[in-house]
């Protein structure tokens, strides 16, 4: 099954280059080190084995960040190398963490492409954040006697079902696998199912709640407040989707109704949708300002895209009410817990099977609530906008939930000592 994975995947791969030429011209920071895609790392600094932490994105980097300060804390002398499959995950590694880890990007899951690069950094140990699991690369490193640690492991039912339909190659790649860290006892139990030794298995919670807020955040959060208006309800919506911001823009005039001067602010998920969001925000009529503009945002202004990254924990500190993305339509959600880690209600969209528990969790502690269109949407807004005790109260509560649910860090350096960390 792995070889017929294999031969997938390569017939697959012209369609795999086309997509990354594509997304390249929205976005030429794909066309930077293409070469190591294919596992060649010839301009890459030599490490004397490396940690190697595997995290695809944006949201992965975020998840691993606590873990990766307390690796270096605990291990000082230990090199940790970071992959990522973005540009936007790399601008993330190098934001929170600059010269102090290296990064490269992740090779194809193809055997000789994994080989080339585990013979070139030979790391002592790789940690797959989430649900990263890749056979060849799980394969290889088995092969090479390379401990590998599923860590912030997530198993949602959509995604057991998929990985359900393949049967014993799930059960085999799962097997292979040196510890298993599950955020939660339901992602322990749909990971046990699919065939993963239920005694490799601990249950850590989820890393995101081990949130790191920066010092400064509500310092930034406050002067950025003054440049968007101090006396404007502000609705925060961060990393949306496609799909999502029509609907906020109907929310947006919904909103008027009740709250004239109300300031929408969206920040895309991905930067290549910059400009197709701006332009989206003037076809409908509206007065755009953006991040990197040099316009301002006056009281003319209806909506203000942030166009930078690496800004969003600013910007929620900034707002009244936070909408979190990717939950309009079916992305999955994407981390809730950064609003609430900064006291901000929260409210998204029905799509939530990334962050169901923790979803949860909030929506119990009346922290967020959900919308699945517009008019519901409008309607949660406009009532914490309208009381703002209620709304504090929110913000409490979902401070309070990350504050109690911290710890998870601890809990999986236990189990990378456990697998042979040293």
């Amino acid at each position: 099954m792995r070889w017929l994975y294999s031969a997938a995947f390569l017939l697959l791969l012209p369609v795999v280059l086309v997509r990354l030429a594509w997304r390249a011209l929205g976005n030429a920071a794909y066309r930077d080190r293409w070469r190591q895609r294919f596992g060649v790392y010839d301009a890459a600094p030599r490490l004397d084995a490396p940690v190697w932490v595997h995290a695809v994105s944006v949201g992965e980097v975020g998840a691993a960040a606590p873990l990766i300060r307390a690796l270096r804390e605990r291990f000082p002398y230990v090199p940790i190398l970071i992959t990522t499959t973005t540009p936007t995950g790399y601008d993330t590694v190098a934001r929170q963490f600059g010269s102090t880890v290296q990064h490269v990007y992740f090779p194809y899951d193809l055997p000789w492409i994994v080989r080339r690069f585990l013979r070139r950094f030979k790391p002592r140990m790789a940690l797959l954040m989430e649900t990263e699991l890749w056979p060849n690369m799980i394969h290889e490193c088995r092969r090479a006697a390379i401990p590998v640690v599923l860590v912030n492991g997530r198993m949602s039912a959509r995604s057991a079902r998929r990985y359900r339909a393949l049967g014993g190659f799930t059960a085999a790649m799962l097997q292979q696998l040196t510890r298993l860290a599950a955020q939660t006892g339901a992602d322990a139990e749909r990971l046990r199912e699919l065939g993963a030794p239920a005694e490799r298995i601990s249950i850590t919670g989820s890393l995101k709640f081990d949130v790191h807020l920066p010092a400064s955040v509500f310092e930034e959060g406050a002067a950025i407040r003054r440049e968007l208006g101090i006396n404007r309800p502000i609705l925060m919506a961060g990393s949306t989707r496609p799909g999502e911001e029509h609907i906020l823009l109907e929310v947006l005039q919904q909103l008027r109704a009740s709250f004239p001067t109300v300031l929408l602010v969206i920040a895309p998920r991905h930067p290549e949708r910059f400009e197709a969001v701006v332009d989206a925000c003037r076809k409908a009529g509206l007065c755009v300002a953006r991040r990197r503009g040099t316009e301002g945002c006056g009281a003319e202004v209806d909506v203000f895209v942030v166009d930078t990254m690496g800004e969003l924990l600013k910007f929620y500190a900034a707002a009244d009410v936070a909408f979190v993305g990717g939950s309009l339509a079916p992305f999955g959600g994407q981390n809730v817990l950064e609003p609430a880690a900064l006291g901000i209600p929260i409210v998204t969209g029905p799509h939530l099977f990334n962050f169901e528990e923790i979803a949860t969790k909030l929506r119990a502690a009346g922290a967020l609530d959900i919308a699945s269109d517009a008019t519901a949407l409008t309607a949660i807004v406009a009532g914490w906008l309208a009381d703002s005790d209620r709304r504090d109260a929110a913000g409490r509560a979902g401070g309070d939930i990350v504050a109690s649910n911290k710890g998870a860090t601890d809990a999986v350096l236990d189990v990378l000592l456990e697998a042979g960390l040293r």
